[in-house]
Parts: C-alpha cells; sequence; structure tokens
C-alpha cells in the first residue's frame, strides 16, 4: 500500500466525479440521474472552477480512493489587510473499504496544509455526524458566532420542524 496526497490532476477529475456519485449513493440511495451524465457535467463543473474549488485526492498505488476540496472565498477588503479570504473544506470522502486507518485525517491535514499556503485566514467546514470528531483532531473547533440559515427546504431534515429555513 503506497498512499499518497496530491493535488488532483486533469486525469483525475472522472475518477473524482465517480467518488461523488458513491458518496451521494451511499448517503441516500441511488441517484435519480444518469451516472456518465453526472461523470461529464461534474468534470466539466471541476476544470471550470479550479482556481475556487482546489481538490486533492488521495491515492493509493494508481487508484484514486478519496478526495477533498477547499472552496476559496475572497473576502472584502479591510484598511490593513486589502486582499483577504477565507476556506470551506467540502466533500471530503474516503472508499468504504479504506476508512478507519486515518486517511480521512490525512486529507484534512493536507487541506490545512493548503490554506496555510493561500494565507487563507480561516476555513469552515460542516460535517456530517460521523466525521465532527476527525476535524476537532485536526484543530476544527465550535465557533459561537459562525451561524448557518437554509434558504430551501432541507430535503434531509424530511418531518422535522423547518425553523431556521428562509422561505
Amino acid at each position: 500500500m503506497s498512499i499518497e496526497v496530491r493535488p488532483a490532476c486533469p486525469a483525475d477529475l472522472e475518477a473524482v466525479a465517480g467518488l461523488r456519485w458513491r458518496w451521494v449513493a451511499e448517503r441516500d440511495g441511488p441517484p435519480g440521474t444518469d451516472r456518465d451524465e453526472f461523470v461529464r457535467g461534474f468534470t466539466a463543473w471541476a476544470r471550470e472552477h479550479a482556481a475556487t474549488h482546489r481538490c486533492l485526492v488521495l491515492v493509493d498505488e494508481d487508484r484514486v480512493i478519496g478526495m477533498g476540496f477547499l472552496a476559496i472565498v475572497t473576502r472584502v477588503p479591510t484598511p490593513p489587510r486589502f486582499s483577504r479570504a477565507s476556506g470551506d473544506v467540502q466533500c471530503v470522502y474516503v472508499v468504504p473499504e479504506a476508512r478507519g486507518g486515518g486517511l480521512g485525517g490525512l486529507l484534512v491535514d493536507a487541506i490545512l496544509r493548503l490554506a496555510v499556503e493561500l494565507g487563507l485566514e480561516r476555513v469552515t467546514v460542516h460535517s456530517s455526524e460521523r466525521a465532527v470528531s476527525v476535524y476537532e483532531r485536526h484543530g476544527f473547533a465550535v465557533s459561537p458566532n459562525l451561524l448557518q440559515a437554509w434558504t430551501r427546504p432541507n430535503p434531509r431534515q424530511a418531518g422535522k420542524p423547518d425553523e431556521f429555513t428562509v422561505l
């Protein structure tokens, strides 16, 4: 087993799209769209957004077995610092057969190193409950000032009150 985390190259994007498809299917059941069409669309999207959504891949030999994105958001300038940005960790996923050995943590560490290299002020993440402890082990903490509002009904909250949804 030869594991490495590196920036995704164009040749990796179909595999990354396949991982995204697999993740959604694992979490929500089979997606209601054509897989090949999704892979083509996702690959085009990833190429178009490469500057703002940096993709890192987890590779075992020549096989992509994990991924993670750092979404970069330009922030409003301040008098002392005109150029500002923050990041958001998105879509960290490791195939189920490779979980439990710290590989997700390798991805998170690599994403945080990239954020430091890019000079980002802070990095946020919206985590699944299962992964909260992974992020906490890598320096993430709850922030009492970071809030969110749903701007449309959240399908994953079916049957639960939508008291925070803005419609």
